[in-house]
């Protein structure tokens, strides 16, 4: 596993549109079916990255805090599947069944919206707001599966209190860090 770290596209940029298939409800949605009234947070995960596993329990916690506040949450899998058969739609179903996530679960099979947000590894976060341009881009925390820092979701956490408060995004955003994304060999 190369630790790889996010790519920080600039704040205020728009969100880049997309529609993929579900993995939970098996539905097709849009980014316009998964817009939050407050804010979207969109992460880049997968199934088998030590550095999602770490981080999972938190992102659920997270997400039901945050939902009802008006902050949608939608997870995407930008994995190659083929190389990496653990991170297939059926496993992928499976992961989000028993991890209870409370957000779809989302497989970019053509790779095409991990690229238009630049996304570079996971798990790779972003908040838009209600317009949707970028607000945060980051880390969760500063835990990660070999250190001893607690998992508290702080830094995601600060950013959406921020966010739902209207005031200006925090002046000083950190890199998410994992695994790099497995991009299909062209």
């Amino acid at each position: 596993m190369a630790y790889t770290e996010s790519n920080m596209m600039d704040l205020g940029s728009k969100a880049p549109d997309f529609t993929l298939w579900d993995s939970i409800s098996h539905n097709i949605l849009s980014l316009n079916d998964l817009r939050g009234e407050n804010g979207t947070c969109i992460m880049f995960i997968c199934n088998h990255c030590p550095y999602v596993i770490h981080v999972n329990e938190e992102l659920v916690r997270i997400a039901n805090e945050y939902k009802d506040k008006g902050i949608g949450f939608v997870a995407i899998n930008p994995n190659d599947v083929e190389n990496y058969p653990e991170d297939a739609p059926d496993k992928m179903s499976i992961v989000a069944k028993v991890l209870r996530y409370p957000f779809p679960y989302l497989f970019d099979e053509s790779q095409e919206v991990a690229k238009a947000y630049d996304a570079a590894c996971t798990p790779d976060i972003y908040v838009f707001d209600d317009t949707m341009a970028l607000y945060y881009r980051g880390r969760l925390d500063d835990s990660r599966p070999k250190n001893t820092n607690p998992l508290t979701g702080k830094d995601l956490r600060d950013a959406l209190d921020l966010l739902i408060g209207k005031y200006p995004a925090p002046a000083i955003q950190y890199p998410s860090g994992g695994c790099n994304i497995k991009w299909k060999k062209v």
